[in-house]
């Protein structure tokens, strides 16, 4: 089948997969139909937000029962039906459970698997068909956040519900036609030297992962990643008003920027790490993050600093978690890709709680900041160390080897 039709269905399946991340245009909104604070309206995204992280787990072992295209296919009926039953919701404990919890399982379900599977027809592009995946994902939440605005508007937020989840639905049923299952019969040639790129020589399963130190690095180092990113993504406008001294309204175009600068990151750092090494890519986009929020810790801020701090944070934020899925593929093999990404991605899950609890802990956004840039530090030294599980251990075998027969080094 042309590879390309696969791209195309896994694009309109991550678009619709994306839209949950409009949430926040409907939290005042409700607040103000029901009553309810608007803290515990945004409550919601959180549960979201962890219950994605949290199917993950799960999305692999149900592929290797139910196949790719039936998952995704009830996996999109459910958020679907999620959305439209939390138009008749009265009551926050049911939104929590129905646009909580049942959105974000069936999104994260439908997200990891699409996502793996491509990566697995494309093992000599990991990073650029990563980045067009995820950058799908943006993409959708970017639209739809006009979609959703007019809906809203035209309609009010319990009837948006249900024509987003109509729409939601119609999306991801309509792309799983075009998505077939890769199937991985043996590992891929090593990629050239001088990409520093790797393909690892055994697939690991998620047990065999677990034993390895390389897999702990990994998920600190994603866990900074999201937790950096997803705390200034959900504050930014606060930022601007608090720090910066922008009125609400100029404040709030940096939330659109952010979407535009995140999706520009997923596609064009997942290319470069193909290019010039996923590790290298990562290390980069650390290095940036934390001078960024130190910058807005300590400097004072003018419109421009802001909007430049901003958008560096976005644009690395989307490459880190685009490039990720391919280091996973990388290091441990693409066979179990689902279910070992899906564990390294539980760093999503509680990078999206760690930055919230660790403000309210320390009392605001100056030392949470720093506390950030002190993690970027950390990671970006294991990203500087990392190297594949066993490919130190080999290469101080082959070097043993030469020692003990000069010959051989000089064939």
């Amino acid at each position: 089948m042309n590879r390309w039709l696969i791209v195309l269905g896994t694009i309109i399946v991550q678009m619709g997969l994306g839209t949950i991340y409009t949430w926040s245009l409907f939290n005042q909104p409700l607040s103000d139909r029901f009553g309810w604070d608007v803290s515990s309206v945004a409550i919601t995204f959180s549960i979201t937000s962890f219950a994605l992280a949290f199917a993950t787990l799960f999305a692999g072992r149900l592929q290797e029962r139910w196949g790719l295209q039936r998952l995704i296919r009830v996996a999109g009926v459910v958020l679907g039906l999620g959305l439209i039953l939390s138009s008749q919701v009265t009551s926050l404990t049911l939104l929590y459970i129905l646009a909580g919890f049942v959105v974000g399982f069936a999104d994260g379900t439908a997200y990891i698997t699409s996502l793996s599977n491509l990566i697995k027809w494309f093992p000599e592009r990991k990073g650029l068909i990563s980045g067009i995946s995820v950058g799908a994902f943006g993409t959708g939440s970017l639209l739809f956040k006009y979609v959703n605005s007019a809906l809203i508007s035209a309609v009010g937020p319990a009837q948006a519900f249900m024509y987003w989840g109509i729409i939601v639905l119609v999306l991801v049923v309509a792309g799983s036609f075009l998505i077939r299952e890769a199937v991985v019969r043996e590992q891929a040639p090593a990629s050239k030297e001088g990409t520093k790129q790797v393909v690892a020589r055994h697939d690991y399963t998620v047990k065999e992962m677990l034993r390895t130190k390389e897999a702990y690095m990994l998920f600190v180092i994603f866990f900074t990643a999201c937790m950096s990113g997803l705390y200034l993504i959900g504050i930014v406008k606060d930022i601007g008003v608090q720090l910066a001294g922008l009125d609400v309204a100029t404040a709030a175009n940096a939330v659109a920027m952010v979407a535009i600068f995140n999706t520009a990151g997923r596609i064009i750092l997942g290319a470069l790490s193909d290019k010039v090494g996923r590790m290298k890519v990562i290390a980069g986009a650390l290095l940036v993050t934390a001078v960024a929020v130190m910058t807005l810790s300590l400097v004072p801020l003018t419109f421009g600093i802001f909007f430049a701090c901003v958008a560096a944070v976005a644009f690395c934020f989307g490459g880190n978690i685009t490039v990720f899925p391919a280091i996973v593929a990388d290091y441990f093999g693409l066979k179990n890709q689902s279910k070992n990404y899906g564990v390294i991605y539980q760093g999503f899950g509680f990078g999206a709680l760690a930055g919230s609890f660790i403000s309210a802990l320390l009392g605001g956004f100056h030392l949470t900041f720093i506390v950030i840039a002190v993690l970027c530090a950390v990671s970006l030294l294991l990203a500087l160390i990392i190297t594949p599980p066993g490919q130190g251990r080999r290469a101080r075998q082959r070097e043993k080897q030469m020692n003990l027969n000069p010959s051989s080094r000089a064939s």
